[in-house]
């Protein structure tokens, strides 16, 4: 249910006809729509789709159904609801990748902002070391296909989201043996209902572990010298990475090294061109005053923001008006930001206007920032459409 873009639902569905199941991939977007995900999958004798609805009878007749944990309000979704009431196992990805996993060999991180580069992070530090590291989970595609590969002394590093603790809640609860939790600030409100509910769910990765496992939380104090990315934010990162690879085995001079040189991820506070930098991940109010703290003189940071409304508070992500020196709005939030902010906003609307009005006020030892603080979804399919978008506009 929902194959989804960012390559989970490629990675299960070859994965279950590689054990010869019989696959309906059934999902919302069109054929069209989702044509560069289905040219990966490729074909198959037993692979059918349907695509533009969701029928309940393929809900009710299936032996399981694999849900994508972007669905929102599983609870509520009247076709989820049909299979469990029907006695049909729901399940999702994850839960199929954990469940071959020895739990002890697994670091799960989570947390609203700096999940991703943590996660990465604590990987670049083993392989460092010279253990043997698999990083998956919420950052992309599938480990199901490599599963064999994963030997059982080898180290697995899983970025795990809300919404992914939510159905391994749901499956029976589980958590790794070393699990990091990055901060929490309100987000996905629009999936969980609630702040306490997401709240909830993230603290979920710690429910299940016993008085032999690690629990880690960031300390907002902890700094981290001579990195390769920006930002005190990537100093905490970078602290609970070194301490969580050091609890699986990591060399600890050398797992300093390896996050030293770690040089961090597209669309992350990335810099495309002198003066310019694509942080299009920021898709919370936190992340972009994390992107702008980053920087020596926010008052020399020209900032876009804006896009699809998650039903967060958008105030915080205001206030940075009166740190910047311009801000530019888009999207769908563009309009309530700019009114919350009151002064030294630019209402754009699209990133386009956005990137052409600030290039005209931008002075030489001057900086262009895309930290939208919002998700990508009302004008681009993904955050990472919208940072190609800003790239190709710069150069």
């Amino acid at each position: 249910m929902g194959l989804g873009r960012f390559g989970g639902g490629i990675g299960v569905s070859r994965w279950l006809l590689d054990q010869g199941a019989n696959v309906l991939l059934t999902d919302l977007a069109s054929e069209e729509e989702l044509a560069p995900q289905l040219e990966l999958l490729g074909t198959h004798s037993k692979l059918h789709c349907m695509f533009g609805e969701h029928r309940i009878d393929d809900f009710l007749n299936a032996d399981l159904v694999i849900a994508n944990p972007a669905v929102p309000q599983p609870w509520n979704n009247i076709f989820l609801k049909a299979a469990w009431d029907n006695g049909v196992r729901v399940a999702t990805e994850i839960e199929l990748v954990t469940q071959r996993l020895g739990r002890k060999q697994v670091v799960g991180v989570t947390g609203t902002s700096g999940k991703s580069t943590t996660a990465s992070m604590i990987h670049a530090a083993l392989q460092a070391s010279g253990v043997p590291s698999h990083l998956g989970g919420n950052i992309g595609g599938s480990l199901l296909n490599s599963i064999n590969d994963i030997h059982k002394d080898d180290v697995v590093v899983l970025e795990l989201s809300s919404a992914m603790l939510w159905w391994l809640e749901r499956a029976g609860g589980w958590s790794p043996h070393v699990a990091v939790l990055t901060n929490i600030e309100e987000n996905h409100i629009d999936w969980h209902e609630s702040f306490e509910e997401y709240s909830r769910c993230k603290q979920l990765i710690f429910v299940n572990q016993t008085e032999t496992d690690t629990a880690l939380t960031q300390d907002l104090e902890s700094t981290f010298a001579g990195l390769s990315v920006l930002g005190k934010h990537n100093e905490r990162n970078a602290a609970i990475a070194f301490l969580a690879a050091n609890e699986m085995g990591a060399d600890a001079t050398k797992a300093r090294v390896g996050i030293q040189k770690f040089q961090g991820l597209p669309h992350r506070l990335q810099c495309i061109g002198d003066g310019y930098y694509n942080d299009s991940k920021s898709t919370t109010p936190l992340a972009t005053k994390l992107a702008i703290d980053a920087f020596d003189n926010p008052s020399k940071v020209h900032l876009i923001v804006g896009g699809y409304d998650k039903k967060v508070d958008l105030s915080l992500l205001a206030k940075q008006s009166a740190r910047v020196r311009s801000m530019y709005t888009i999207g769908e939030t563009g309009q309530e930001i700019a009114t919350l902010a009151q002064e030294n906003v630019h209402v754009c609307e699209t990133i386009e206007r956005a990137v052409q009005t600030a290039i005209n006020f931008l002075e030489d030892d001057e900086v262009l920032l895309l930290s939208p603080g919002c998700a990508s979804w009302d004008q681009f399919e993904n955050y990472e459409k919208r940072g190609e978008r800003f790239s190709e506009l710069v150069r």
